[in-house]
């Protein structure tokens, strides 16, 4: 029997640095965390992050982002290391990608394209597929001067997600076609969902929102009863999910959508129209943060800014702090190191929030069950009460 050969047909995984170009208000830290978060969206498309590059500008230069001694620092990098794709934490123009992909000789990605490649990774349904199908095609429709070229000469991974990658003879009147085609598709998406909503008519609506990653999925396993994929990646959901809840026999409506980010690219939130309609068409927003991130106060301004952009932000909102048990793991830790306490307590933080909002502010852990009863209850009496002031006739 002859020997037997083994090939390797797994692919392997691509490399990436990170650029960031700051303006000199932004401290060092908010910059890391900023990276931080780059690194955990490059994570979650599944590329290694192998190095990081951090240029303070006043402004970014108008043909390269970077300046020439930085961008030459990257191409001697890129190239010693035999690195993939460089990833920028902002948006780029047509141009620039050009300029730095001619210096470079790699795969240039901005934010907004690996946040599109991470929500055409996660879409399960025809609807968000379609969603992000139209946001890519938006996004491409600008750059298509050189696009198509750059697209030509890379074998797929990260931010070759995209319609019609191989594709060199598109141009912007096939693209338009194509966007005109999908708005028409999610028209009729969104019709359906209309008649779906007026069908649930006479019942309370809640809606969870937060940042990316703050546990909605799991806390509404928790409350639901029901399997939605929840992972500790960015944008585990991408389709809003809605399960109807009973506590003490008042009955609602409970929805798990799409989680908000820094910079979250505005065609995408024009292309998920239908799936925001489940906030802007809820009674009562659950407001879920993740108490345990450095940042939590940052994500919680980001959050009521988008709600703000999707004419949400006057409705009623309960605020739940999520990982609590984290958030106290880590406070122990640092009044160990330190000798001193850094972060303040939960009961500061309670009072306050509770100041903040004139209303409760629960704290709890959706992994480890921390505070569920005191959230059910709370949710409970919220819901009871709407739905008296909704629907007095159906009491």
């Amino acid at each position: 029997m002859g020997k037997q050969h083994f090939y390797e047909t797994a692919k392997p995984q691509e490399t990436a640095v990170l650029v960031s170009v700051p303006n000199y208000r932004q401290t060092d830290a908010q910059t890391n965390e900023y990276l931080d978060e780059l690194a955990f969206l490059t994570e979650t498309a599944g590329a290694a992050t192998l190095k990081r590059f951090v240029q303070k500008l006043d402004k970014p230069d108008i043909r390269t982002f970077v300046g020439t001694g930085k961008l030459e620092e990257i191409r001697a990098y890129v190239k010693e290391h035999d690195v993939d794709m460089v990833i920028f934490d902002d948006d780029l123009s047509a141009s620039q990608v050009r300029n730095i992909e001619r210096e470079l000789q790699v795969k240039i990605v901005d934010r907004s394209l690996l946040i599109l490649d991470i929500f055409a990774l996660r879409a399960k349904t025809a609807q968000a597929h379609a969603q992000v199908e139209m946001a890519q095609y938006q996004y491409l429709l600008p750059r298509l001067t050189n696009l198509w070229t750059h697209l030509s000469k890379q074998k797929g991974g990260i931010g070759m997600k995209g319609p019609g990658e191989t594709e060199i003879e598109t141009d912007r009147r096939i693209v338009r076609d194509k966007i005109a085609l999908l708005r028409d598709r999610l028209k009729k998406f969104e019709k359906q969902n209309f008649e779906q909503r007026k069908a649930r008519s006479g019942i309370v609506r809640v809606a969870l929102v937060g940042y990316t990653n703050v546990g909605k999925s799991t806390l509404m396993n928790l409350l639901s009863k029901s399997e939605v994929f929840a992972e500790n990646k960015l944008f585990a959901t991408v389709d809003a999910t809605v399960r109807k809840v009973v506590l003490e026999s008042v009955p609602f409506l409970l929805s798990d959508t799409v989680g908000f980010i820094r910079k979250l690219p505005t065609k995408l939130i024009e292309s998920f129209k239908s799936t925001l309609d489940e906030i802007r068409e809820a009674d009562l927003l659950v407001h879920v943060v993740d108490v345990s991130h450095p940042s939590f106060e940052d994500h919680i301004a980001v959050v009521n800014e988008t709600l703000k952009d999707i004419n949400s932000a006057e409705k009623p909102v309960l605020l739940v702090f999520n990982k609590v048990d984290l958030y106290l793991q880590q406070r122990e830790q640092e009044m160990a190191e330190d000798g001193a306490e850094v972060r303040p307590s939960i009961e500061d933080l309670k009072a306050t929030y509770m100041a903040k909002m004139h209303a409760p502010a629960l704290f709890i852990s959706a992994t480890n069950k921390i505070n569920i009863d005191e959230l059910r209850d709370e949710l409970q009496r919220r819901v009871a009460e709407l739905h008296y002031q909704r629907y007095p006739n159906n009491v």
